[in-house]
């Protein structure tokens, strides 16, 4: 067996991802899948928000743009960290916002997003049978209602979450093996080409 260094790594294996989407749409079930893949590091980003954001989401308040400012600031530094090192990164963060993602991609203008989407009746049935999760339900037509998909020059591809987690991650690395020193953008319908 060859020694590690001389095993040559996953397309994408040193880039840094953004899983993103609203709650429910399996970031981090998918996020954590395509770490694994890549052997790459994930960050469930749900775990960096602060005590007082936690508690106004499970108290069925939706989040402002002021109380997302040290959440996303704080991600961006776990950014900007891997990108220093010139390591791969997962990070799960809902990114609803072209704001939110301009302020992680000011941490590593290479940052790409896999955007997770589907009708939303199949992601409210997904959010009422989860357990241990502070994110209510009830929140999910406000961050559908604040979701902007991305944009034509934002890097990233988009993603129906009718298909199961693992056929989505074969979906990423096949795209990876062909795409990877390319833009990867999609269109409004979600296809995705290089």
């Amino acid at each position: 067996m060859a020694p590690a260094s001389d095993v040559p790594a996953l397309p994408g294996a040193r880039q840094r991802w953004v899983v993103m989407g609203v709650s429910g749409s399996g970031k981090s079930t998918v996020g954590a899948a395509l770490a694994a893949r890549l052997g790459v590091r994930f960050i469930e980003g749900d775990s960096y928000h602060p005590p007082h954001n936690v508690a106004k989401m499970a108290s069925g308040l939706p989040l402002d743009d002021h109380d997302r400012v040290d959440w996303l600031s704080a991600l961006a530094d776990e950014i900007k960290a891997a990108r220093a090192h010139d390591a791969g990164l997962v990070l799960s963060c809902s990114a609803l916002k072209r704001r939110y993602r301009d302020l992680l991609r000011q941490a590593d203008p290479d940052l790409r997003f896999i955007h997770l989407h589907g009708p939303r009746v199949l992601i409210a049935e997904r959010m009422a049978h989860r357990t241990g999760h502070y994110m209510p339900p009830m929140l999910l037509d406000s961050q559908l209602c604040d979701l902007e998909p991305l944009e034509a020059d934002e890097a990233g591809l988009r993603l129906d979450i009718a298909a199961a987690p693992d056929l989505l991650v074969d979906r990423i690395t096949v795209l990876l093996n062909g795409a990877l020193d390319t833009v990867i953008k999609t269109d409004r319908k979600g296809r995705t080409g290089e």
